[in-house]
């Protein structure tokens, strides 16, 4: 046995998949087991042996892509000296905002219970567990009232305190604010800006095929498409995470998307996954959290008014719910810069005995939220691969988009780089913006803090939503927001308000996503 574990040393990485795949590592160890038992394992040759059955028995290729997945999601080893604090964030001025951000979320979380008498927690009674779960299936149609509650914070809440930002190891002097951004970001990133972004969209150039693009003069789309789904389904049959990634970046086929984004973010729906789900489904049922109500609230103003996601009601409270219970999400707080809330809990005498995490997930909604989910509900039909999925997109994606980090696909750093790419590319249609005041990102933020969810056509959004998989980076909301305001710069330079600027840019459902990017990335002058 001892052999065995030589093969696979207890590094960063196996660690992680353990913790983080722990449904398939059961599978595994009991795989690893029958395989030391069976009579052609021989003690002299037992690592070949090994090596062998776990190709043969389709591990090999698991263990592969759990290794992939960690490497992408957790940040590279740090320097020893270093503080654990700089693994999360390596500005001291950035995680004091983030801090603060977040009293001030859970400060209205708390004022929100004690106004309207609601408990953060409680049991629910036999009876109502009881009606909840014969609804579970359409809970669309309860209506409960709601009229009382409020989201925590919407976009604009969280656009203010982003502008108010500022590095204190920077001159203050006079010359040195002459010389200030003169966007409503007022911190300093490295942002690429073009050209490195040609480099690193590299598969998005004119040159090459795309899906999503519906001419194109090097390749015809038919002859492409049907070669691209081709490779799609040798990918899929490869079961390799890495090389799913890399075909994404040219656009996922309608039918095969599914099967190709859940093999990039390493999820299964194995019969661990569904009793996971359905063990979160349990504390649902169980028990009732004030953040329900915030759900609720926020899926009735957002999705359930929209003209392709209302149908999917159901499925995004059963998915919001769930998500809310559970505990794995917290590991994404290990390399975020945020920190999850904290409650005092209360003993049966009634008394203070200690603190907890609150929400069980350590995420607070917000306004806008559900809208991350909604996409996904085109893809898949079983809500246990739906809520596996969207765990999967939130912990490695979507919470950079409402927390305060220095990294290239935080919120920061996003509208940073939407501010230069209109300054540097567009300067005269971003200072006719700025001196009507109409500042470019106050009306880009929602679309970038959503990941553009319930503004695009969802057939245009997923194709976005590809190549963030398979660039894996957030990058491309800010290329795409750029390429927005240069697509409608004509009309943008005869407005003479904000409310004017908006009214131009409030339907983005007709826009292509593709020929926007590539138009805008490899067609502009610099």
């Amino acid at each position: 046995m001892a052999a065995l574990w030589d093969l696979f040393p207890p590094t960063r990485a196996w660690g992680s998949v353990q913790r983080c795949h722990t449904t398939g590592f059961g599978h595994f160890h009991r795989s690893k087991s029958e395989c030391l038992h069976r009579p052609e394992i021989r003690i002299e040759c037992l690592k070949e042996d090994v090596r062998n059955f776990l190709k043969k028995t389709g591990w090999e290729r698991k263990l592969q892509n759990a290794v992939y997945r960690e490497l992408h999601v957790l940040p590279q080893p740090s320097h020893a000296a270093a503080p654990p604090e700089h693994t999360k964030e390596p500005l001291a001025y950035m995680r004091k905002a983030q801090a603060c951000w977040e009293k001030r979320i859970l400060k209205s979380l708390n004022s929100m219970s004690t106004e309207l008498g609601v408990p953060l927690a409680r049991k629910r009674p036999v009876r109502e567990q009881k009606e909840l779960l014969q609804k579970w299936s359409e809970m669309g149609t309860n209506e409960p009232d709601l009229s009382h509650f409020r989201p925590v914070y919407a976009p604009k809440d969280f656009l203010e305190v982003l502008t108010s930002l500022r590095n204190p190891n920077l001159d203050s002097s006079d010359e040195a604010s002459c010389r200030s951004h003169l966007g409503l970001i007022q911190v300093s990133l490295n942002v690429k800006d073009i050209p490195e972004m040609r480099e690193f969209f590299c598969e998005l150039s004119l040159e090459k095929g795309q899906l999503g693009i519906d001419d194109h003069t090097s390749f015809p789309p038919d002859l492409f498409e049907s070669d691209h789904i081709c490779l799609g389904k040798k990918v899929l049959s490869e079961q390799d995470s890495a090389a799913a990634q890399q075909y994404s970046r040219q656009g996922c086929p309608t039918g095969l998307r599914a099967h190709l984004w859940a093999l990039i973010l390493n999820c299964s729906n194995d019969p661990e996954d569904v009793m996971h789900y359905e063990q979160l489904k349990a504390g649902v049922i169980n028990h009732d959290l004030l953040v329900d109500n915030l759900i609720y609230k926020d899926v009735k103003l957002t999705a359930s008014n929209d003209d392709y996601y209302f149908v999917f009601e159901d499925y995004l409270y059963q998915v919001l719910l769930c998500f809310s219970r559970d505990t794995a999400v917290l590991e994404h707080f290990n390399y975020s810069s945020a920190t999850p809330p904290t409650c005092h809990t209360k003993g049966q005498s009634g008394a203070e005995d200690g603190t907890s995490v609150y929400p069980p997930n350590g995420v607070v909604p917000f306004h806008g939220f559900s809208m991350y989910v909604a996409p996904l509900c085109f893809l898949y039909k079983e809500p246990s691969q739906l809520y596996s999925v969207f765990r999967e997109m939130y912990v490695r994606y979507f919470f950079r988009l409402h927390s305060i980090s220095s990294s290239p696909s935080g919120i920061v750093s996003l509208c940073l780089q939407f501010e230069k790419l209109l300054q540097v590319y567009l300067p005269q249609l971003f200072y006719h913006l700025r001196e009507t005041g109409a500042q470019p990102l106050r009306i880009a933020f929602k679309w970038m803090v959503r990941a553009f969810s319930g503004y695009l056509a969802t057939d245009q959004l997923l194709l976005l939503w590809d190549r963030i998989l398979g660039y894996d980076s957030m990058e491309i909301l800010a290329v795409l927001a750029a390429a927005v305001f240069a697509f409608r710069a004509e009309n943008l330079m005869e407005v003479t308000s904000l409310a004017a600027a908006e009214a131009v840019l409030a339907d983005l459902s007709t826009l292509k996503v593709m020929p926007l990017l590539q138009i805008f990335l490899f067609a502009t002058v610099i």
